[in-house]
């Protein structure tokens, strides 16, 4: 059976340029952009702030984006 608890949508606020803004995403995303955040040793804010900052399109797709770029890379990569 498949568990697809991790397509439920979160809302989380953040503050970008100063302003809270809500960004909504699925909570596999979530999970993934926080442990990313960590790995970096960055809070979340600040990684959403580095995307926001490079992205063209929308911010919800640019996290998703950046979130299926690092498992893309971290499944090219032999392991050690």
């Amino acid at each position: 059976m498949l568990d697809l608890n991790d397509a439920t949508l979160e809302k989380h606020s953040v503050t970008l340029a100063g302003h809270r803004t809500s960004i909504s995403l699925e909570r596999g995303f979530w999970r993934h952009l926080r442990r990313l955040a960590d790995e970096e040793g960055l809070a979340i804010n600040e990684l959403v702030r580095l995307i926001d900052e490079a992205r063209t399109g929308s911010l919800s797709g640019a996290l998703r984006a950046y979130v299926l770029q690092n498992l893309e890379r971290q499944l090219s990569t032999p392991q050690a």
